[in-house]
């Protein structure tokens, strides 16, 4: 029996890392099968060594259009090797970012050409889509004051400044009003147990068709 497949997405300093966990470990009490959890750029080790030529570095490291290329190198490897087989074995799957971050980073405030987006989007994904998406939102200047990146140097896009993330914060919310089926949009600006509570308000009821 397949499994469900939950992505978060979100600016920087949203709290993503937190709310997957909380979710992930609500999930093992509730869900038929096993909780995998993984991230993007990231998650097997090949995507891992992708990632740091992502996320490290000056801002201007690379263009737009080979962030795009790297970005759905790293999404291909971690959906061939992590998340298919653990759908497959009847997972919740949990996913920090998947193919919206690429969407809206390089796409939308990018400015890379939409047709190659939704080809990179889809034809390297064999049509693999979350069935919920968690957008937790939140005021940019707030999310950049509570990332911790900087003591492990992954902030390379943190440094694009507050433009830039002005722009992917308005770039998600336009994503998730014209996809209201799969997102959900969380108010990531409150303490962590009642943006938890929400969540699963929101995700419990969708169960069912999944079990």
């Amino acid at each position: 029996m397949p499994g469900i497949f939950i992505s978060f997405e979100g600016g920087e300093g949203s709290g993503k890392t937190t709310q997957i966990k909380l979710l992930a470990n609500w999930l093992s009490g509730v869900w038929r099968g096993k909780v995998t959890q993984t991230r993007e750029p990231g998650g097997t080790h090949g995507a891992e060594l992708i990632r740091e030529l992502l996320v490290r570095g000056d801002e201007a490291r690379w263009d737009s259009v080979t962030e795009a290329l790297l970005m759905t190198a790293s999404r291909r490897d971690n959906l061939c090797r992590i998340i298919r087989p653990a759908l497959e074995d009847g997972d919740a799957v949990i996913t920090d970012r998947f193919f919206d971050s690429t969407t809206v980073y390089q796409g939308i405030v990018g400015g890379v050409d939409p047709q190659l987006i939704n080809e990179l989007n889809t034809r390297s994904l064999d049509g693999v889509i979350p069935d919920i998406t968690l957008l937790l939102d939140i005021d940019p200047e707030i999310g950049l004051s509570r990332s911790t990146r900087g003591e492990n140097e992954e902030t390379r896009f943190e440094n694009k400044g507050i433009t830039f993330h002005e722009r992917v914060r308005a770039g998600y919310l336009d994503l998730a009003a014209r996809n209201p089926d799969r997102f959900i949009v969380i108010d990531a600006s409150r303490n962590e147990k009642v943006i938890h509570d929400d969540i699963i308000a929101q995700v419990e009821p969708k169960l069912g068709q999944f079990q």
